[in-house]
């Protein structure tokens, strides 16, 4: 890849290519979950946070002037102080410097030092952004004009008591952040796990639970199948939704194929299945050039999702409340050499395959220097979404629309599954079919969505 390039995929701020882009979609900006007392106790007096997205500085405020949530511009429109430390007050915020003061929706309330008479307020105006919550997430629209419906993902539809969402950031620009979730292969060597777990002790972990279906009569953990088949023929298609589904095909023996199917939505977000029962949605969401957050949204088409075990799980490596790792390139991850001869490829850690995404993406540097990789076959899907990110950034500079997931998409689908060699295209959509239909939130199941002709 060619250095200029490169630069347009991975530069975010206002006025770049790829800001315009990403401009063009909600943006997860908070956990709802930030703003509970009983996670940061800052919050019971002064429900307001500061948080910087796409390059942009912001304040989040909560229940301001009776509004669910409120997003303004984080510096005062009369002298660009910090309203990180406004004055939170009934009906707004008022800047500590001169008490201007603002109401959520942005309008100048009060100039109290103008003379008496003044109209000043008439003509100010502080940057408000629509916001809205879905899925346990705070979303934004960063962009010009009226903002599109979210699309009609399952992550959105399920409600709260089988949603729960989680952040974390990592010190990497968001493009190689996006890239490593949607790589087929880099499961089979990063995540790899020596021994297999307890099949009955892998709620909320990812690649401990067992794939659906059998081998002979056992079940497979998702573990051994990554470890003992290695290099996957992996397959990649646009669908009609705007969609680019990732199948990563492990032979398991001449009558059975391991299929796992997941999807990346443009421009930062993937599907994939975390068991045979919930799916993970997770966006990518660049702080600046070099800093971004994931967000991840666990959706359970079975049983209500036990939230705290899976925060416990996840504070293990996250800390609170600014849900920065409590590992990275300070201390080498947490490098562990006696853990890697002996139970992790990797050597950093069993509970939480977040690090080891931490490593793989933050070890290369801040924004990855593309002119100098050298890509295979098993990176055919990073091809294809490089490919089809710069379709979608050409798109919107030429002023074109973006075939994006319409408000109605269906899903969408994913599966870790083992079944018959033979017919696995017809069966893995049956399977997925089959576990969303079970979902008792779910009037109906889906219908698989086919490739574009």
């Amino acid at each position: 890849m060619q250095a200029a390039l490169n630069h347009r995929l991975t530069r975010i701020g206002p006025g770049t290519p790829c800001g315009a882009l990403l401009r063009r979609f909600w943006q997860p900006v908070a956990l709802v979950d930030e703003f509970d007392p009983a996670l940061d106790a800052r919050m019971a007096e002064r429900p307001l946070k500061a948080l910087r997205v796409l390059g942009e500085d912001f304040v989040l405020a909560r229940g301001l002037g009776g509004s669910a949530w409120s997003l303004l511009d984080r510096h005062c429109a009369h002298r660009q102080a910090d309203l990180a430390f406004a004055r939170i007050e009934p009906d707004g915020i008022r800047c500590p410097f001169h008490g201007w003061k603002f109401a959520p929706d942005g309008r100048c309330l009060e100039t109290p030092a103008e003379p008496t008479g003044s109209r000043l307020c008439d003509r100010v105006r502080q940057r408000s952004l629509p916001v809205q919550e879905a899925a346990g997430v705070v979303w934004a629209w960063l962009g010009d004009g009226p903002p599109p419906p979210l699309p009609g993902l399952d992550a959105f539809a399920a409600p709260a008591g089988h949603s729960f969402a989680f952040k974390g950031q990592w010190h990497c620009n968001w493009l190689q952040a996006m890239e490593v979730g949607i790589d087929p292969a880099h499961p089979s060597f990063l995540h790899r796990y020596l021994q297999d777990d307890d099949l009955s002790a892998t709620f909320g972990r990812q690649f401990r639970a067992a794939s659906v279906g059998s081998v002979n009569g056992e079940r497979w953990p998702m573990t051994r199948v990554m470890r003992e088949r290695c290099n996957p023929e992996i397959q990649v298609e646009q669908t009609a939704h705007g969609l680019l589904r990732l199948t990563a095909l492990r032979r398991i023996d001449e009558a059975l194929m391991h299929v796992r199917v997941t999807h990346a939505l443009l421009p930062q977000a993937f599907v994939i299945p975390l068991s045979g029962s919930v799916t993970i949605s997770q966006w990518h969401v660049p702080v600046d050039d070099e800093r971004t957050f994931w967000y991840t949204v666990f959706t359970s088409y079975g049983d209500p999702l036990d939230k705290a075990t899976m925060r416990n799980q996840r504070l293990a490596g996250i800390r609170l409340p600014d849900h920065l790792p409590r590992h990275g390139r300070h201390d080498d991850w947490g490098f562990d050499p006696a853990e890697q001869r002996s139970r992790t490829y990797l050597g950093m850690g069993e509970e939480d395959i977040n690090r080891h995404d931490q490593w793989a993406v933050e070890s290369p540097g801040p924004i990855v220097d593309r002119t100098k990789e050298h890509l295979g076959q098993s990176d055919k899907a990073i091809v294809a979404y490089r490919r089809w990110l710069m379709q979608a950034i050409d798109a919107v500079e030429a002023g074109q629309p973006l075939q994006a997931p319409p408000p109605d998409v269906d899903g969408p689908v994913t599966i870790d599954c083992i079944v018959d060699a033979n017919g696995w295209r017809e069966r893995w959509p049956e399977l997925a079919a089959a576990q969303r239909a079970q979902a008792p939130w779910r009037a109906m199941p889906p219908v698989a969505d086919e490739p574009k002709t």
